[in-house]
């Protein structure tokens, strides 16, 4: 008689109830509730993504900042509260 896969899985399931019989609740609990961990942390990671920060047009709104001059002393001209040229889109 030659054993095949499906005989190991039927002799790992028997071990397991013979021997673990009174582990398997607490084991089947432990489980679910990593499932419902998981897939709550994949909607939340879901809806973090969702464009609900956008301003209808698809693209983040934003807002220009200007930066507080370096502490290093440069040479340049005015107060040193230029403001960068704007990106190009």
């Amino acid at each position: 008689m030659r054993l095949e896969g499906w005989h190991f899985i039927i002799i790992i399931v028997l071990a397991l109830v013979l021997f673990a019989a009174p582990k398997l609740p607490g084991m089947a609990r432990s489980l679910g509730q990593s499932m419902r961990i998981f897939k709550s942390e994949v909607r939340e990671m879901k809806k973090d993504g969702a464009p609900d920060t956008t301003n209808g047009t698809g693209t983040a709104e934003g807002r220009d900042v200007n930066h507080p001059p370096s502490g290093a002393t440069e040479n340049r001209t005015g107060n040193g509260t230029a403001i960068p040229p704007p990106s190009r889109v």
